[in-house]
């Protein structure tokens, strides 16, 4: 059974995304349009980020690197086992919440990262190996990501039920592990506390209640 609390707050999320309580008009934006332009846009504006603040060390390249291929992984899942959910339609209301409290949030992460002057940070040899350490757990976080969405696309698509094997023999949400390894890999990398916060609230303000609507759902 769905907490109370949780239950209300889905509702809030649900009516901010959709047609923020009927003032807002006619759903007919798919979520898949915002999320994939997002994701995909990433790689291009951490190279305009690098090329504005001429910021080429390695913290940016590795960064770039990590965020923009993840986006265009991204890209490259959704053309071959898309995920339904995204195809839920918002408003253009919803649409703009959507960017504001989620999507626009995680490209603060390479604007704070990248904008620092390059070299004007004392060098720190020891960071190296956690960056290094970073990018590896982004890595193990992209496939486990993308395996478990691959794996739900098609054994559902053969046989409707619950999926007990493979990714999903030890975690029950093993894409939304995916997802928060690789955005605390990010978080970790742009080195400041805003990006914390940035992926805190995602997890505990729209992941988690997702997952906990998830389990209510199946435990029917």
């Amino acid at each position: 059974q769905l907490h109370p609390a949780a239950r209300a707050w889905l509702k809030v999320i649900d009516t901010l995304q959709a047609d923020c309580g009927g003032i807002s008009g006619p759903s007919f934006i798919p979520m898949r349009y915002l999320v994939n332009f997002q994701k995909g846009a990433t790689l291009f504006l951490c190279l305009y980020l690098m090329d504005k603040y001429d910021n080429y060390s390695l913290a940016a390249i590795l960064y770039t690197v990590s965020h923009g291929s993840y986006g265009l992984a991204w890209l490259l899942k959704e053309l071959i086992f898309p995920d339904p959910k995204w195809e839920q339609k918002i408003s253009l209301l919803g649409a703009i919440n959507v960017n504001a409290t989620v999507l626009l949030p995680y490209w603060l992460m390479p604007f704070l990262l990248i904008r620092r002057e390059a070299g004007s940070a004392p060098r720190q040899p020891h960071l190296t190996g956690a960056m290094i350490g970073a990018v590896i757990f982004y890595v193990l976080g992209l496939v486990t990501m993308i395996g478990a969405d691959c794996q739900k696309y098609f054994v559902l698509k053969a046989k409707k039920g619950l999926i007990t094997d493979g990714f999903f023999a030890r975690r029950r949400h093993p894409n939304y592990l995916g997802e928060m390894m690789v955005y605390g890999s990010f978080a970790f990398q742009s080195g400041t506390w805003h990006s914390a916060v940035v992926v805190g609230w995602v997890w505990t303000g729209v992941f988690l209640p997702f997952m906990l609507r998830k389990e209510a759902s199946m435990s029917r």
